[in-house]
């Protein structure tokens, strides 16, 4: 179950990709052990890569000079998100300024999380994943200029656009955003759930000093009054 109705008319969609530790390709391992002896007071050791499911990056991520999870401040992690779905390009093509003005317009906003996303869906990190059949589109300097230009606070990706397509583009993505503090959110769930493209956005990672990227639990909530 991904899709929540509230008693308040909220409408609560999850969108987090479920964790399997006996079927997960990265890293991800579960110890549980009992603390209490005759009582019961179950503990779980976990072992977890910063960059497992649905996770966000940070700019520790790309640069050891660039702030960890910890250093930035929690309004980072939460606020107004707007879904773009682009719909009017060929598979592979990259996704260059004109065509974010004609998918986005004047809707985003300074502050807002972007999510894009596209019909050419193939599930990131899979045997299919830059293979010929994987047809998403691509990111590049391009791309992270504009949306650095727009000085949004974070970009996400649904399963329409690679953002591993090459070290060329995918490098200058990072540096163009993760300079200026922009996260990234990787392997969103339940896209097709939304019923509105513009919804409040929330994807708090713990604050552990050191950490680059962290799994996350992210959620769309849709209906809140000057975030839809």
């Amino acid at each position: 179950m991904s899709v929540y109705e509230l008693e308040n008319g909220l409408r609560v969609i999850d969108l987090t990709k479920q964790l399997d530790p006996e079927t997960e390709t990265r890293r991800c391992h579960l110890f549980r052990y009992n603390t209490g002896g005759p009582i019961p007071d179950f503990h779980t050791i976990m072992d977890l890569t910063s960059h497992l499911g649905t996770h966000v990056e940070c700019p520790y991520h790309h640069n050891d000079r660039w702030t960890d999870v910890q250093g930035l401040p929690i309004s980072t992690f939460m606020g107004r998100a707007i879904y773009v779905n682009i719909t009017h390009m060929n598979p592979n093509d990259k996704i260059m300024s004109s065509d974010l003005e004609k998918s986005c317009g004047e809707r985003i906003r300074e502050g807002d999380i972007v999510i894009l996303d596209s019909p050419f869906k193939t599930p990131p990190f899979t045997s299919a994943t830059n293979t010929a059949e994987d047809k998403r589109l691509f990111i590049c300097r391009e791309t992270a200029e504009w949306l650095r230009r727009k000085k949004v606070k974070c970009v996400g990706f649904g399963d329409g656009v690679s953002i591993e397509s090459n070290n060329e583009d995918v490098s200058a993505f990072h540096d163009v955003l993760m300079e200026v503090n922009v996260v990234f959110l990787e392997v969103l769930k339940n896209l097709e759930e939304l019923s509105t493209d513009i919804f409040f956005m929330s994807y708090a990672p713990i604050p552990i000093k050191g950490l680059d990227s962290c799994p996350i639990r992210a959620y769309a909530i849709e209906g809140i009054k000057n975030f839809s």
